[in-house]
């Protein structure tokens, strides 16, 4: 059995994660609050560290395929050149389903019911999200965008509409968050979206405008319960860098 690495201290991984993402090291700093000495001094612990190897499995929620998962993912990656990483986008209930069929290591699922298990990363609550220069929200018969055959859209979406008593119509249906923000961007409806997602010329619906929040949701890690490997928990502590403004700046 190879030497098992033992995980990057989080604030190196932050680092190292910030620099990818800022494109620069002052940058970093200056989002991280740190000087540039002090990042380059803990950038330059977390390059020294040995590179991981192995295969790495993990799901992925649709709604941060294009938010803050693509580019930790990227860089991961690109420093670990000898992990083999497959990423797979779906529904949390068929990436759980994964996980217990042995398909994925790890999971970043949505987790509405706070049932027991898993590392909780964040609370990113789903809201109503609406155009800004369209409004589609003023209109009636109010145009919604929900999920094709899905359960949580009846229970939590479909229901916080029904309880304000709006008037309202699907005008917009998909399988995937990204259909959802191309509908509400271009003023064809309003949908449900994790808060830390809305698009750029969009904003949340807010009690003030007669929206409630639809779920208060918690994002949770949850791991395939046969094993491990230090690539595995490599990419454990860098799911953890990647949410963590999302934890400290409390998108609740």
């Amino acid at each position: 059995m190879g030497e098992v690495m033992q995980p990057l201290d989080s604030d190196l991984m932050r680092s190292f994660l910030a620099v990818a993402d800022a494109g620069s090291v002052t940058a970093a700093a200056g989002r991280l609050y740190r000087t540039v000495v002090a990042l380059l001094d803990e950038a330059a612990i977390a390059l020294r560290e040995k590179p991981l190897v192995g295969p790495v499995r993990v799901g992925i929620p649709d709604e941060y395929s294009g938010t803050v998962l693509p580019r930790a993912l990227a860089a991961f990656d690109e420093r670990h050149e000898g992990v083999q990483v497959s990423v797979r986008c779906d529904h949390s209930a068929a990436q759980m389903q994964a996980l217990e069929a042995d398909e994925l290591d790890l999971a970043v699922i949505y987790d509405w019911s706070y049932t027991e298990g898993g590392e909780v990363l964040c609370i990113d609550p789903t809201v109503w999200v609406t155009s800004i220069a369209h409004a589609q929200h003023l209109r009636s018969p109010l145009p919604v965008g929900l999920y094709f055959r899905s359960d949580w859209c009846k229970d939590f979406a479909e229901a916080s509409l029904n309880r304000q008593g709006f008037d309202w119509r699907v005008a917009w249906q998909c399988d995937l968050a990204a259909g959802f923000r191309v509908a509400v961007t271009n003023g064809l409806a309003i949908a449900p979206l994790s808060r830390s997602t809305i698009p750029a010329g969009c904003r949340e619906l807010t009690t003030e405008d007669g929206f409630p929040i639809v779920d208060s949701a918690r994002v949770v890690l949850r791991r395939n319960p046969r094993g491990t490997s230090s690539a595995v928990e490599g990419m454990a502590d860098m799911l953890r860098a990647a949410f963590a403004p999302l934890r400290r700046e409390g998108v609740r």
